[in-house]
């Protein structure tokens, strides 16, 4: 892999992590963690900062070093996957999309509270 094509990539995934702060159903945390690693790979500069900035840095040295999500996060991430599945339900007809997005939203949800804080 060349360092011109992870430093896009890293930026990428930088912006939709970024997005996924702010849109329900987009997740922030696998995005930033892909940011992480193409960035390791692509920009020294542009890892160091992930790392010293004062909430990216927290939730992926969290994750990391404990494989560990803060219970802020969760919170935050079942409420939006809540938010989502509630939008969809009215908006969409077809039932065989709500249930196969249900299932995953739940699947998302066991993983989160599973994981430690």
């Amino acid at each position: 892999m060349t360092r011109i094509f992870a430093l896009i990539m890293a930026y990428f995934f930088l912006s939709l992590a970024i997005i996924g702060v702010f849109l329900p159903g987009i997740p922030t945390v696998p995005f930033l963690l892909l940011t992480s690693w193409f960035a390791a790979r692509g920009s020294k500069r542009l890892h160091t900062w992930l790392y010293s900035h004062h909430i990216l840095g927290k939730l992926l040295t969290d994750w990391e070093q404990r494989k560990a999500i803060s219970r802020k996060s969760k919170v935050i991430a079942v409420l939006m996957l809540i938010a989502s599945w509630i939008i969809l339900y009215i908006r969409v007809s077809n039932p065989w999309y709500i249930l196969s997005v249900s299932l995953l939203f739940i699947f998302m949800i066991c993983f989160l509270l599973t994981r430690p804080e």
